[in-house]
């Protein structure tokens, strides 16, 4: 049983008869069934097209993936029926390159077209194309598209149809001292927001006008490299705010439906990573007003297919305004899935056939509770930069009818610098909040990646926040609750803490390490096992014994990397007694299961527990990671382990660490250099701003460290640079 049949079995409650009545009339029509689509060409990549693909083949249509050359050996091309190659890694050259996207679909005769999220979901022009090529758009009019993808132009409509917006500017004269003029009249701090796309692209706060032109054009900057629309509207910046958007449907045939609430508060760069349905804390009458101002708003613009309203809510005045509207399905969408126990990428191919909605507003349930949490490949502490690299070790939570992995990647995939970070989306659903929270904290602590940097960590320390325990979520969420959220390394009590955890983890790795070797061992020599290499190793008047010369992570102090000292000895009873060094040096005996694969079983002290270990290669390094309870940590060694003769192993060097002189810049993440604004020679200011690098459609301004003279700087506009590449020095002359 599939997990969302689980769930539609388990807590629908709707007139099914109903249902199938409406269903079974309109499908008998001949209409209906001349042009019944058999087969989707999913214009994505990643997870959402993975999900497309799951509810196409429980229908029985038959998909077509299409894909650039980053894309070659994906499992989204793997997962598809049928796979066309459509340009280089580029977005611009492959995913948005429209006219290739329709030969493809013309090559492989697919009747439909689903755009997922992203890319073209959100073009009015393409949804157009679509139709006039014959292929039926799974998603809303183009109509619907152009006038909600203009945000100015969907203020306008919304206001007219009675929906609150926020004051500020959404007209067409765009000259940047008229829009100052606009700026200056609404009042600081102001909401800097591109017309069209959305993803928190382009946005920025200005909290005075001396911070206008400057964040202005940046914003025209980004907006243009995203959406290829530069033009910028002006909000009143609401300083408590929370996100709550309204998931709606309609079909063809004039009937529109709200699916309840989401709550999308939990953000960083104004991206949102953990939502939830319902929203928390707010009451069925709030909850009937939003859901009839968002019907409102698709109404007025004769929507059909999924959508969402989403609505900015003053915490502090209770008053809620209309911000925009997303013209596709949502990346949250799952969460309101498991709420009312509906798979909405069927509806949106039902509505794509002409069938009526399968619910009208009454029957729709509101079941339980659900979060989703999005699991990024990023530098947390470098502002949650995005991140690349391969994906050395990737094993996923058990799925289940409560659990839901989204996800479009595999152990060994590459997350690269040309599309969006998200490797995959952690879904629960609970009875109620609390229930779905557990849930939540526990699947965030067994989910393991290797490899790169991620924001897994991160999410687990959000989850167990007692603000967000409570549901008192707004926008600012991360900012406000900082020092709870990140250890300071000023906090001696933490950091300590902290790096005792990690020796503590680094004696169960030690242990596995050594059990892992000798499975190994004996494997490649089955029968022939010498007394040298047995369990336990045999040694002349001693026992064996190895020393680990380690360096830890230290990713949440801000103090890098931490060196370890690990002395293993190999007890006649088979344990191993485990020794960390340091001024806190402890001892632990410790007895290994290797349940296999990765995965441990480990007793120390009457305590048995599982664990996980994996193991790759990197920079000529090799990387032990160990996930324990609700701990992880990321352990570097310069050679696999080798048993030793000696009692007193020499301590290998020190691990080596990247080091460079004083006013040295690096890349802070792999990227396009833009936009280069000053010369190599220049004297500058501390924090002036040198370089704009972008990566997945993001921008990020390059300051100098320091005051002085620009030396080495080399790079210029379309250069690509990788993450910790030397970019120039300042110095004093």
């Amino acid at each position: 049983m599939s997990p969302m049949t689980g769930i539609l079995c388990r807590r629908t409650k709707f007139n099914i008869k109903s249902l199938n009545t409406r269903l079974s009339l309109f499908s008998s029509t001949p209409d209906f069934d001349n042009r019944r689509i058999e087969k989707i060409l999913i214009a994505n990549r990643g997870e959402i097209a993975c999900r497309i693909m799951r509810t196409a083949k429980k229908l029985g249509i038959r998909t077509v993936a299409v894909y650039s050359d980053a894309d070659k050996y994906s499992l989204h091309v793997k997962s598809a029926d049928e796979a066309v190659r459509i340009g280089p890694p580029p977005a611009r050259l492959s995913y948005l390159n429209s006219s290739a996207i329709i030969e493809a679909a013309n090559k492989t005769g697919a009747q439909a077209i689903h755009p997922g999220y992203g890319f073209l979901s959100e073009s009015a022009d393409f949804a157009q194309l679509c139709e006039d090529e014959g292929f039926s758009f799974i998603g809303p009019p183009a109509s619907a598209i152009r006038d909600m993808g203009d945000k100015s132009a969907s203020k306008r409509i919304m206001g007219a149809a009675g929906v609150p917006l926020v004051p500020g500017y959404h007209g067409d004269d765009q000259h940047i001292d008229f829009m100052k003029s606009e700026a200056d009249k609404i009042g600081y701090p102001i909401l800097i927001k591109p017309t069209h796309g959305g993803g928190g692209k382009g946005m920025r706060i200005v909290q005075s006008p001396n911070d206008f032109v400057d964040s202005f054009l940046g914003a025209q900057r980004e907006a243009a490299a995203s959406f290829g629309i530069n033009t910028i509207l002006l909000e009143k910046y609401i300083t408590k705010p929370s996100h709550i958007e309204v998931q709606i449907f309609g079909d063809k045939l004039g009937n529109v439906i709200h699916l309840n609430e989401r709550d999308c508060s939990v953000q960083r760069r104004h991206q949102k990573i953990i939502e939830e349905a319902p929203a928390p804390n707010i009451n069925n009458d709030f909850r009937s007003h939003l859901g009839q101002a968002a019907v409102s708003a698709a109404k007025a613009v004769n929507y059909h297919n999924a959508g969402t309203v989403e609505f900015i809510v003053d915490t502090l005045s209770g008053q809620f305004y209309f911000m925009e509207m997303n013209t596709r399905l949502q990346v949250e969408h799952p969460v309101t899935e498991m709420i009312v126990g509906q798979d909405l990428v069927e509806w949106q191919i039902r509505v794509a056939n002409g069938e009526p909605l399968p619910l009208i507003q009454t029957e729709v349930p509101l079941s339980g509770h659900a979060f989703e949490a999005r699991i990024y490949a990023e530098n947390v502490l470098k502002g949650f930069l995005p991140a690349t690299g391969i994906l050395h070790h990737y094993c996923p939570v058990q799925v289940s009818s409560a659990v839901r992995v989204e996800t479009g990647v595999e152990q060994g995939d590459t997350v690269s610098m040309h599309y969006d970070p998200m490797i995959a989306k952690l879904v629960v659903w609970g009875e109620d909040r609390i229930g779905a929270l557990i849930k939540l904290k526990d699947c965030l602590s067994k989910f393991q990646v290797a490899g790169l940097p991620t924001n897994l960590d991160f999410l687990l320390k959000l989850a167990n926040h007692g603000a967000f325990e409570n549901g008192e979520v707004e926008t600012h969420f991360i900012e406000l609750h900082k020092d709870g959220l990140f250890i300071n390394p000023n906090d001696t009590l933490s950091t300590e803490a902290a790096y005792d955890a990690a020796k503590h983890g680094a004696a169960i790795a030690a242990a596995c390490l050594c059990e892992m070797e000798h499975a190994a061992t004996k494997e490649h020599a089955p029968g022939n096992l010498s007394m040298w290499y047995a369990k336990p190793p045999f040694r002349v008047n001693h026992c064996a014994r190895h020393t680990m010369e380690l360096e830890w992570d230290d990713e949440y102090s801000g103090d890098g990397f931490k060196h370890l000292t690990v002395h293993m000895t190999c007890l006649p009873d088979g344990n191993y007694l485990i020794e960390t060094g340091g001024s806190s040096s402890k001892s632990l005996e410790i007895n290994v299961s290797h349940l296999g694969k990765h995965d441990f079983k480990v007793e120390y002290g009457g305590i048995s527990k599982n664990v996980s270990v994996a193991v790759y290669s990197k920079d000529k390094m090799e990387h032990i990671h160990i996930w324990h309870a609700s701990y992880h940590h990321h352990f570097k060694q310069r050679k696999r382990l080798e048993l030793s003769d000696s009692d007193d192993s020499e301590y290998r060097p020190a691990l080596e660490s990247t080091s460079h002189p004083p006013g040295t810049v690096v890349a802070p993440m792999a990227g396009l250099v833009v936009k280069v604004l000053a010369k190599d020679g220049e004297k500058v200011g501390e924090g002036q701003p040198i370089l704009v690098l972008e990566a997945m459609k993001m921008e990020h301004v390059v300051k100098a460290s320091t005051a002085g003279y620009v030396h080495g700087l080399r790079v210029t506009a379309g250069q690509q640079v990788s993450d910790g590449t030397v970019l120039f020095t300042v110095k004093d002359k």
